[in-house]
């Protein structure tokens, strides 16, 4: 291998607002007795796609005959699961199945379906911020791998993980 390995990270989540809709006037859950869980769900597909003022913006640049040679770089992703996993990301895929709905329609469960790429120094390049996240996840893996006990790596004819200590 001449660099990391492409890694992709699958997830579901139920989310569920019932619970903030039992007291809709929490402080907090003003968002949600208006809207049930569309703010949290327009977050994630902010994730994926470019908001309406930028749309706009390159169809003004196209028309004026302005083109771009190389896209405008994306904000970083960075997928916390654990001080343990904390890597940068690109998402993939993003799908959501709405399962019930408030008096107005407004989705108050979800279900998420989440994959995610994980962006390494190929990705990103050795001097970019998203690069030092992914050289910590990557020594903490080595460290979590070193905790591995070794004696079932010797019927390969390993002593302990490849590079390990």
């Amino acid at each position: 291998l001449r660099g990391p390995a492409h890694e992709t990270i699958k997830l579901e989540a139920e989310l569920d607002a019932t619970t903030q809709l039992e007291d809709p006037f929490a402080p907090g859950n003003d968002a949600v007795a208006a809207y049930g869980l569309l703010p949290v769900l327009a977050t994630l597909d902010l994730l994926v796609n470019p908001t309406a003022g930028a749309l706009i913006a390159q169809d003004e640049a196209a028309r004026n005959g302005a083109f771009e040679i190389v896209p405008v770089e994306s904000p970083l992703t960075v997928f916390v699961w654990s001080r343990d996993r904390v890597v940068p990301v690109r998402l993939t895929e993003f799908t959501v199945t709405e399962e019930a709905f408030d008096s107005n329609l407004n989705p108050i469960r979800a279900k998420v379906s989440l994959s995610m790429r994980v962006l390494t120094v190929d990705d990103l390049g050795f001097t970019h911020r998203g690069s030092g996240l992914f050289i910590g996840h990557q020594r903490r893996r080595e460290q979590l791998a070193a905790l591995h006990p070794s004696d079932q790596l010797r019927t390969l004819g390993l002593d302990g993980p490849p590079g390990g200590t």
